[in-house]
């Protein structure tokens, strides 16, 4: 990919599929600019994962998404732009019944595979929603939140399309907290939570690990948004502050990130229907 190719690229003059113009490629592309969930976690907690905790993972633990003691639990998977397209046939024979779709990060990326990774798990039969990846240091979290639904995150009570996740991470560029304090992270969080309910009528999901968010960010969204923990273990552990349950869990990253709801498929389906 040339430099101009690129440039026009990032600036929305140019599809991803435009700008791989003999010189680099798509998925060149990605591995540039693509920070996929929990990517950030991974490269700083480390994936301690083994088939003996992945199995323990998918056991129902503590209160399901309802706050009422857990008893099943429903498997997911989240792909982002690195995955390229995705056989959505074996993996919905396998047992997966929900994904995560990486559609955008900060106001100038969008996952060149987004239509083929969303489409594709909706129509094998699951339950889908898009993420975003934040970069809080670069722009509002209103501005970020309005990219993110105008770009594939947004949600439609058709009982298969789940909320849009804000994906809360390590700094890949540099100082953990983007150089925040944990008063202006909230804020900024607050800021995109909020467009994204305006825009929606659905509070985003959280996502994020419990040591990410106990050194960056100081507010409660307990009362509001579903919480995504990330944490590569056979227990999911402390969760994030005020936060008395977990909607979500990644507990791997092999051979793609792994994911659990914690309850029943109609709590899934819930989710995916009611309005805030």
């Amino acid at each position: 990919m040339c430099a101009a190719s690129a440039a026009a690229l990032v600036s929305g003059l140019l599809s991803p599929a435009e700008a791989a113009d003999g010189t680099g490629s798509i998925d060149e592309y990605v591995a540039q600019h693509d920070h996929e969930m929990g990517s950030q976690i991974r490269r700083v907690e480390g994936d301690q994962s083994t088939p003996d905790t992945k199995a323990a993972a998918r056991q129902p633990q503590g209160l399901n998404a309802d706050g009422v003691v857990a008893t099943a639990t429903v498997s997911g998977i989240d792909v982002s732009g690195h995955q390229g397209n995705v056989d959505w046939a074996s993996y919905w024979n396998s047992g997966i019944r929900f994904a995560y779709v990486k559609a955008t990060e900060n106001v100038n990326y969008t996952n060149p595979y987004f239509a083929q990774q969303y489409n594709g798990s909706y129509n094998v039969g699951m339950i889908r929603g898009a993420y975003h990846f934040a970069t809080p240091d670069t722009s509002s979290g209103a501005a970020q939140a309005n990219y993110f639904v105008d770009h594939g995150g947004g949600w439609s009570a058709d009982g298969r399309t789940l909320p849009g996740a804000l994906d809360m991470e390590y700094n890949p560029y540099g100082a953990t907290c983007y150089g925040l304090s944990a008063s202006a992270m909230t804020a900024w969080i607050k800021d995109f939570s909020d467009t994204y309910h305006a825009r929606t009528n659905k509070y985003p999901t959280i996502y994020s690990s419990t040591s990410w968010w106990g050194q960056c960010v100081n507010g409660d969204f307990s009362s509001t948004n579903p919480l995504w923990v990330a944490r590569y273990a056979s227990s999911v552990g402390t969760l994030p502050y005020n936060w008395d349950y977990y909607t979500f869990w990644q507990y791997s990253s092999s051979p793609v990130d792994q994911d659990t709801f914690n309850g029943a498929y109609d709590r899934l389906v819930a989710l995916a229907t009611n309005s805030d």
